[in-house]
Parts: structure tokens; C-alpha cells; sequence
């Protein structure tokens, strides 16, 4: 026997799905942000497909597009970006999914995030710190940070944009000494 579903029960089925994928726990974390946290990329696929909100904020900021560019998640940094990202939602150093990737050296991570022309490569968050900036503040001059910092250039990062105190890129890759760093940013234009 074949069972028909109206149109009304199908709508109350979508709605009631919506519900579960928006569900949060005492820390505002949704399904997808859980699945994210205990790196279950599989089923944060799974989720995002379905129609979780990517973008959704819990307590401490973050969204499932911020964790998954902060943990170096690429594909679901991917993902997210096909399905709404909002790359104006900050976490809770005011910082785009673009600073900790980079930060970390994630690298497939940046260039897929660099792949979208509209993202704010030079958005600075509550440090003072711009991705470029943290690259190479919080970065160790190795390899990843190198072709990091090629790609930030490539891809039109401000070289010159000073942090809060007024230093830019290039003087923190001096004071650190990191010769490679030093002669990317120096043949990118900075002063």
C-alpha cells in the first residue's frame, strides 16, 4: 500500500526538520556547531546540505563557518560559502573565519576562503590585526606562513595597513627575522 502525504503534512515535516537543525543547548550550540566542535565533518556535511544555518552564533561567538575556518575544515569552509556564509559575522575577537585560518596555517584553508573576491581580506579585528597581520604575528615564518602570506598578497591584502600600535607586516617579520616573509611583503610593496 502507498501512502500519499499532503502538501500540508510534507510542510509540517520540512518545518519540524528546520526546528531540529536549529535546536541549540544551554550554550547556544546547534547541532551542526556540536558536530563541528567534536570534528565530525561527515555529518556537518550532512547538516549543511539539509539547510543548517551556517552562520548561527553560539555563547562564545562562533558560528559553524568561523569553526570550520579556525579548525582548517576546508571542504566545509566550502560548503558554507555555497550555502549563505555571511563573511560579516565575527568571532568573539571580532575576527572573520580568514585571521585564525591564517593564523594557524591552514593553508588550503585561506585559499579557499581567498576564492570569493568579496570576502574582507583586510577586515581587522578587536587586536588590531588584520589576517596578513596575524600571519605574521602569531605565525611561526615557516613554510604554511610563507605561502600564506603569498597568497594574502596575490589575492591584494594592504601590505602597509599597521596594527594599533602602528606596525606593520613587514616590521614584525623583520623583528622576528624571517628573511622569506621580509622579501615577499618588500617585493609586494611594503614599506
Amino acid at each position: 500500500m502507498q501512502v500519499r502525504m499532503s502538501d500540508e503534512v510534507l510542510g509540517k515535516g520540512w518545518l519540524m526538520g528546520r526546528m531540529l537543525l536549529e535546536t541549540t543547548d544551554e550554550d547556544g550550540r546547534t547541532p551542526l556547531t556540536l558536530a563541528l566542535y567534536r570534528g565530525d565533518t561527515a555529518l556537518a556535511a550532512m547538516l549543511i546540505v539539509a539547510g543548517a544555518n551556517v552562520n548561527k552564533q553560539d555563547k562564545l561567538s562562533n558560528s559553524p563557518f568561523l569553526l570550520a575556518g579556525a579548525k582548517g575544515y576546508t571542504e566545509i569552509v566550502r560548503l558554507c560559502m555555497l550555502h549563505s556564509a555571511n563573511y560579516r559575522v565575527f568571532n568573539r575577537y571580532g575576527g572573520t573565519a580568514l585571521i585564525p585560518a591564517c593564523e594557524r596555517g591552514h593553508v588550503a584553508t585561506v585559499a579557499a576562503l581567498l576564492t570569493d573576491k568579496r570576502f574582507p581580506i583586510d577586515h581587522m579585528n578587536y587586536l588590531g590585526w588584520t589576517a596578513l597581520l596575524e600571519t605574521v604575528i602569531l605565525g611561526d615564518g615557516g613554510p604554511q606562513f610563507q605561502a600564506i602570506t603569498r597568497m594574502l598578497v596575490q589575492a591584494g591584502a594592504d601590505v602597509n595597513q599597521p596594527d594599533k600600535e602602528g606596525f606593520t607586516a613587514l616590521q614584525h617579520a623583520v623583528s622576528r627575522g624571517w628573511t622569506e616573509i621580509v622579501q615577499l611583503l618588500i617585493r609586494a610593496g611594503a614599506k
